[in-house]
């Protein structure tokens, strides 16, 4: 038997395993008298809306305030910040958005930490945590057609015996009944995705032919839950099986000397490299003049033979004193009478069992994908951000004119004069001096 496992009436093998911004339009009174700052707007206005006939009155007829509430809709197109923000003429005006402004910079760096944590959790659901559990493996023969003294009537078949392995993973040490085996089917990864190779070794001399059987994971297309061996025969002897444990990573054992320092045998390499790192730093060995050298200790002196060694090439020189892992040894006698199924020895190993994340994990991302709640909540603030802009852009309208009548009004008139003109003019433009840049070096 294999040093790691002691064998007893129950034997365990101890193997570590497996805003819009602002859409108001400045206000008319804010612009100088002989400037168009409304061209585009109207331009933009009257083409989507060319059936509505002009006010003949640049006062009357409610002409200002159509063209107050197609200026936004033409505008709204062209900006490209986000729809929560609140413009800075209404910040000015209204202190007390100070507090949301907060808000919306606190939610950008929850919606900033929120998609740093999907992250993490789209990659742990890629390499899921692990936790450690026993997997209680059975051996145990069966046999039928065997010949006996007591039974008069033999059977016309031949005796025949066959050897199973199966096992099942412990909940908290606890020994599985067959009901909850059942419910490991999907819960638990099967039996043989534990091993990398089985190789099970009969007697030469009674079975020439095939006395060797292996199973190998990569050429198996399928996952088991056990392996069976059935084979004629009437006479007892002593099954040698050799169990490849399937470790993702690859471990390795340690030599007597490394693992003397380390107090480590059978470890990834990753982790032998930070239990060197530890150890060199609790002794204290690190060179202080060049941190990537480190002294060596009599311990280490026997592993690497040197006095300082560089942590870069120490990967390289640990590479000799790591070997495969040993398979598990077990032996089990084929008995032909007694008891049947003949066996009462099993062998527990510790083995690595991903946590089944995927599907609570993959949940939970959808939710936050689709939260119908905070949509709501998004929308109902983009519809208050738009109305808030509508207040401003009428209160500017309105405040304008009160300030200077006569020259709001004026200004009014003389911006639509222009739009008007350069409307009318769309018919006769000549669209090829335009591309020529001679066009634009003319006198305003």
């Amino acid at each position: 038997m294999s040093g790691n496992i002691q064998l007893s009436e129950t034997k365990a093998a101890q193997v570590h395993g497996q805003p819009h911004a602002p859409i108001g339009v400045s206000s008319p009174a804010s612009a100088a008298p002989g400037t168009g700052t409304g061209a585009s707007n109207f331009k933009k206005g009257h083409s989507k809306h060319p059936g509505k006939p002009q006010s003949s009155s640049g006062i009357g007829g409610g002409t200002p305030f159509k063209t107050m509430e197609l200026a936004p809709a033409a505008r709204r197109k062209k900006r490209k910040v986000s729809e929560k923000k609140i413009p800075e003429k209404v910040a000015a005006l209204l202190p007390e958005s100070a507090l949301y402004t907060k808000l919306v910079e606190l939610e950008s760096k929850v919606d900033a930490a929120l998609y740093r944590k999907k992250v993490d959790i789209q990659e742990s659901v890629k390499k899921p945590p692990c936790a450690q559990k026993i997997l209680r493996i059975y051996v145990f023969n069966t046999f039928a057609n065997q010949p006996d003294e007591n039974v008069e009537c033999k059977s016309s078949e031949a005796p025949t015996w066959t050897l199973k392995i199966i096992g099942n993973i412990l909940d908290d040490g606890s020994v599985s009944s067959s009901s909850s085996m059942m419910n490991q089917c999907t819960s638990y990864p099967k039996f043989s995705s534990f091993f990398k190779k089985i190789t099970i070794n009969l007697d030469q001399t009674l079975y020439p032919d095939n006395h060797v059987i292996l199973w190998e994971n990569s050429r198996s297309s399928t996952l088991h839950e056990g392996f069976e061996i059935k084979r004629k025969g009437d006479k007892e002897f002593t099954a040698i099986i050799k169990l490849e444990m399937n470790y993702v990573p690859e471990r390795y054992k340690l030599s007597p000397a490394l693992s003397q320092a380390l107090g480590v045998e059978v470890e990834t390499r990753s982790r032998i490299m930070i239990a060197l790192w530890h150890y060199v730093r609790v002794k204290k060995l690190q060179d202080p003049n060049d941190a990537a050298v480190f002294s060596c200790d009599p311990p280490l002196r026997k592993v690497f033979g040197d006095e300082k060694v560089k942590f870069a090439v120490a990967s390289q020189k640990l590479a000799q004193h790591l070997s495969p892992v040993q398979p598990i040894h077990l032996e089990h006698r084929i008995k032909l009478s007694g008891n049947n199924p003949s066996g009462n020895v099993c062998y527990d190993v510790l083995v690595d069992i991903p946590f089944p994340l995927e599907k609570d994990t993959s949940a939970f991302l959808e939710r936050m994908e689709k939260c119908r709640e905070i949509d709501e909540y998004d929308n109902a603030i983009v519809d208050a951000i738009k109305k808030i802009n509508e207040h401003c852009q009428r209160r500017a309208f309105f405040l304008g004119f009160s300030q200077s009548p006569a020259e709001f009004v004026g200004t009014l008139i003389a911006s639509q004069d222009r739009d008007l003109k350069v409307v009318a003019g769309d018919a006769i433009r000549d669209v090829e001096k335009e591309r020529q840049s001679g066009f634009f070096n003319q006198p305003w």
